[in-house]
């Protein structure tokens, strides 16, 4: 039988790779959708796997797993403590299967989802379309490849930013047009004169002047 590829997503804080390198081989439960679980019924024992770890950030493709067994009985439905217990599966008529997946390797260097989507030869894996949320889902050998060769190439480092610019100081706001015009019409205005000091301060002084010679005319007689 013809060998297939399969990318399998799990979120790292519940089984990552280093969960799987450490107990080498575990079944890939918990699948409750049914594209999902058609995919593992299709996998055949000596698929190649790309382990994916999902609901972090960056996501991406962190090693390479195996198909180590199928047909196996998802022991979760059946456990009512358990996040992926099925009220309606029984020991007699079970709903979900799954696969038993073997540790393979883990990348030296991580792919992320952004390093694949940079790769013109991934354009198309299905990982990669908008909306795609599925966590069991076919590759091609050529998508696998690529990406095995990603996971052993060291990602080149991220382009530097570039500076800064300085700040440049607002230039003065210039003068209004106007005000030239406003400071000559005032210069060819006559300047005005002092007014003479002829108020009513100065006629009563000279009322009280003429009392006073009336005054002293009198006394004289």
């Amino acid at each position: 039988m013809t060998k297939q590829y399969w990318l399998m997503k799990s979120e790292p804080d519940e089984f990552s790779i280093a969960d799987l390198e450490r107990v080498r081989v575990e079944p890939w439960s918990g699948v409750r959708n049914y594209m999902a679980r058609a995919n593992m019924r299709r996998m055949s024992v000596g698929d190649e796997v790309l382990f994916h770890h999902s609901s972090v950030d960056p996501p991406g493709v962190a090693g390479l797993a195996r198909v180590y067994r199928t047909n196996v009985l998802d022991e979760k439905q059946f456990d009512p403590a358990s996040d992926y217990f099925d009220p309606k599966a029984t020991r007699e008529k079970p709903i979900w299967d799954c696969v038993d997946v073997e540790y393979v390797e883990t990348f030296p260097h991580f792919v992320s989802m952004d390093r694949m989507r940079a790769e013109p030869a991934l354009a198309d894996m299905t990982v990669l379309q908008r909306g795609m949320r599925l966590s069991v889902q076919p590759a091609t050998q050529a998508e696998y490849e690529r990406i095995v060769e990603l996971g052993h190439t060291e990602p080149p480092p991220p382009p530097p930013k570039p500076p800064k610019a300085p700040k440049v100081k607002k230039a003065a706001k210039p003068a209004s047009a106007a005000a030239p015009r406003r400071a000559a019409k005032a210069a060819r205005r006559p300047a005005k004169a002092a007014p003479a000091k002829t108020g009513k301060r100065s006629a009563a002084a000279t009322a009280k002047t003429t009392k006073t010679a009336k005054t002293t005319k009198t006394a004289r007689r």
